[in-house]
Order: structure tokens, then sequence, then C-alpha cells
């Protein structure tokens, strides 16, 4: 049974289209990079998977999940960190489901949020303010939330733009972790050298879908010069193309 189906999906913003008729199924289990030009939809069909974004048409369907086993990763840049959080209640807010919002937390979640952040390399930071972070300590902080939150669907939106390259190794290693422990993680990527080393199918988005399949396949030469023709024939104004997402 697949993780996701998507029906003809149409994903968009005040009725322009930003994801065109998109049929694909990604298979329980699998790792898998979304890539694309700028503008090729990449974000926008990560948050019609969480329900963020309302179908325009068509739809997603859930194999054996729901959406509430979903774990999602936004781009740093919306992240409010001026909010007063420290590193342990950020990543304490991976439990939400568990402890709600007035339930303490009990030993047992203080064991696990240790154990996170022990597990992305963080121990020492438990009381430094978010907004003293890195950009590397700050993605490690969101990963220990996503391991907390124990899910079957793991999103991820650039997990790694603009960290340091011991930081995404680390990373990595537990992006591996969740593929080995069958969970299905689609990821939102720009370093083809990343994909080809790291996710073993890709899916290619130009607002339509390019491609989709084992990653040797799909990021062809040709498949890119596609994918940008396509792009840039959707450069024009809102009402040809619909608003840019990336």
């Amino acid at each position: 049974m697949p993780a996701l189906v998507f029906q003809d999906l149409t994903l968009g913003y005040d009725r322009h289209p930003a994801v065109h008729h998109l049929q694909a199924e990604i298979a329980e289990g699998s790792l898998t990079a979304i890539v694309g030009p700028n503008g090729a939809g990449k974000s926008t069909l990560l948050k019609g998977v969480t329900g963020a974004l309302a179908p325009l048409d068509g739809k997603v369907s859930f194999g054996s999940l729901r959406r509430e086993d979903i774990a999602y990763l936004p781009q740093q840049s919306e992240i409010d960190r001026s909010f007063p959080l420290t590193v342990v209640d950020l990543v304490a807010m991976g439990l939400w489901r568990e402890t709600g919002p007035f339930r303490g937390l009990r030993p047992r979640h203080r064991d696990r949020i240790a154990a996170a952040i022990q597990a992305v390399g963080l121990e020492g930071f438990e009381r430094r303010a978010i907004g003293a972070l890195s950009g590397g300590q700050m993605q490690r902080a969101l990963f220990a939330r996503l391991l907390l939150q124990d899910a079957q669907l793991v999103l991820l939106d650039e997990p790694f733009t603009a960290i340091d390259a011991r930081t995404m190794a680390d990373l990595l290693g537990v992006v591996r972790r969740w593929h080995g422990e069958g969970r299905t993680v689609l990821a939102v990527l720009h370093d083809f050298d990343t994909v080809r080393a790291h996710f073993p199918r890709t899916m290619m988005l130009a607002r339509e879908l390019v491609a989709h399949g084992p990653t040797e396949k799909v990021l062809t030469a040709e498949n890119q010069f596609r994918a940008r023709q396509m792009c840039e024939a959707c450069a024009g104004p809102p009402h040809v193309c619909g608003r840019s997402a990336a």
C-alpha cells in the first residue's frame, strides 16, 4: 500500500495553480527527494500533504496513514526565532500529542527529550535560547523535535540549506535511521550530489510532474533541461501561471 497518492492534484494560491494535475504515488517506507527549479511547486506540495493548503482540484490520499502521522520540518525562514524558547522547550514540542498544552512533562518524557538532543549532537545546549543558536544548531534542534514526534511520514523542506558540512552529515544520519526503520521520508532538496548519494528515489517538479522514479533515471540532463524550460514558460504574471512557489 502506498503511503501517499496524489490524484490529479492541483494546489495554488488565490485560485492560481502552483502545482498542476499531479498524478503520482509515494511508496510506504521510501526515501524520496523532491527537486526542481525555483518556483517549481516543491514547498507547495508539502503544504498540500500536511493539509495547510487545500487542493484546488484533485486530492491527496493516505494509505495506512493519517495526517496526524506526519512530522513536518518547514524552512528555517518560516520559524520565528525571536520567541523566547530554549532548546529543551523547542524539542519538547515534539511530544505535544502526548502531553497536550497543560499536562506537565514526566520523567519518561524528559528522558526521551534528553535522548533526542543527544541523538542530534546538541548536548550542553539544552538551556540555550533558540535565538542564540547558529543555523546548524537550530536545525539540529528541529530534527530532535521531529525524532520525538515518532511519525511514520516525515516531510523535510530544504533541511540542509545554510548549514555546515558536519551538521549535514549528522542529520543525514538521522534521515538514514528513519529510512532504516521503515518510515516514509520526502525531502525538498537543491543539491543533486546529495540527492544522488543519499536518496534512492526522486520526484522532479516544474509546476507539473517531470519525472518520478529511481534517482539515476530522474536526474538526467534531459529532464533538468525540460524542467527549466517548463518553469521559464511559467515565469509570467500571476494570472498566467500563479505565484512563485519554491
